[in-house]
C-alpha cells in the first residue's frame, strides 16, 4: 500500500492511497486543475483514479470534486446526508455516480477495504477513513473536535496515520478571527489542536514504528514547526521517543508528500 497527503491545510485538502489493484482519491478540496498537477508530482495521474471518497462537503474538501468525477467518469463514495448537501455544490453528477457509503461501513475496492467512521464536527455527517490491504492499516482522521474513544479504537493498531493538528490554542485566541468563529474552532465540532493531537495520539500509538503526518494546520494560527514541536513533546512526556518509537511528518497545502511505501509487516 501507498499514500501520498497530496494537500492539507485550511485552503484545500486531497489524500491519494492505492494499493497493488487500486486508487483511491479522498477529498478534492483544490480546484481539478490543481489536483491532477499536484497527483503528477507526486507521480501519479487523474486518469488512473478508480474513485473519490468524501469526508464531507465544505469547500476546502471538495472544490474539485465534481470537475474530476466528471472528467474521468469516476464514482463518487459520500453518505446521504453530506450528498444532499453536495448536490447543491458538484454539479452535475450522474445516478451511476452517486455511491452512498455511510459512517460504519466497509467496503471492499479491490483488493483494498475501506472502513468509514463518523466525527464530530460542524457539517452533516462527517467521517473518516481506515484503509487495509492485507495486514497494513492506514487512517484518515481530520476535521473533528475531538477523537473519542470509539474512534481512538477504530483507528489503533494503523501503519500510518494522517492526523489533524490544526491549531495552537493560544495563536487562535490572540489572533484576527471573530469570537464567534474561535468559539466554534475550540468546540467539540471544531477542529483539534496542536495538544489535543498530541494526547489523543498517546492513547493511540504503540510505539512500534508508527508515521504520523501532521496534517490540516490552519494558514492563520498555527505554524509547522510548532505543530511538530508540540505533539513530539506530549508524546516524549508519555515515553514515546521521536525517531526511535514513532516518526513525525509534516504536510503541506501547496505540495504532496514523498509517496509512503507501507511494507508488510
Amino acid at each position: 500500500m501507498k499514500f501520498s497527503v497530496l494537500a492539507s491545510g485550511s485552503t484545500g485538502n486531497s489524500f491519494y492511497i492505492e494499493s497493488k489493484n487500486n486508487k483511491l482519491l479522498v477529498d478534492a478540496g483544490l480546484s481539478g486543475k490543481q489536483v491532477e498537477k499536484l497527483l503528477e508530482e507526486a507521480g501519479r495521474t487523474a486518469a488512473d483514479l478508480d474513485a473519490i471518497l468524501i469526508t464531507h462537503e465544505h469547500s476546502d474538501h471538495i472544490k474539485g470534486v465534481g470537475v474530476l468525477a466528471r472528467r474521468y467518469q469516476l464514482p463518487v463514495y459520500a453518505n446521504a446526508k453530506t450528498w444532499e448537501e453536495l448536490d447543491r455544490q458538484l454539479g452535475k453528477i450522474t445516478e451511476e455516480q452517486r455511491m452512498i457509503m455511510e459512517a460504519g461501513d466497509v467496503v471492499q475496492f479491490a483488493d483494498m477495504t475501506v472502513e468509514s467512521y463518523g466525527t464530530s464536527h460542524d457539517a452533516a455527517e462527517p467521517m473518516g477513513f481506515c484503509f487495509y490491504e492485507d495486514d497494513m492499516k492506514v487512517s484518515l482522521t481530520t476535521d473533528l473536535g475531538y477523537v473519542s474513544q470509539r474512534i481512538k479504537e477504530t483507528v489503533k493498531d494503523s501503519d500510518a496515520y494522517v492526523f489533524e493538528s490544526n491549531h495552537d490554542v493560544e495563536m487562535l485566541r490572540m489572533g484576527s478571527y471573530p469570537w464567534n468563529t474561535k468559539r466554534r474552532i475550540l468546540s467539540d465540532v471544531g477542529h483539534l489542536s496542536n495538544e489535543a493531537a498530541g494526547e489523543a495520539l498517546c492513547d493511540i500509538l504503540g510505539g512500534k514504528g508508527e508515521t504520523i503526518y501532521l496534517a490540516h494546520l490552519s494558514k492563520e494560527n498555527n505554524m509547522t514547526e510548532l505543530a511538530r514541536l508540540t505533539v513530539k513533546n506530549i508524546l516524549q512526556d508519555h515515553g514515546l521517543q521521536e525517531g526511535e518509537d514513532i516518526h513525525l511528518m509534516d504536510t503541506s497545502p501547496v505540495r504532496p508528500t514523498e509517496m509512503k511505501e507501507i511494507i508488510r509487516k
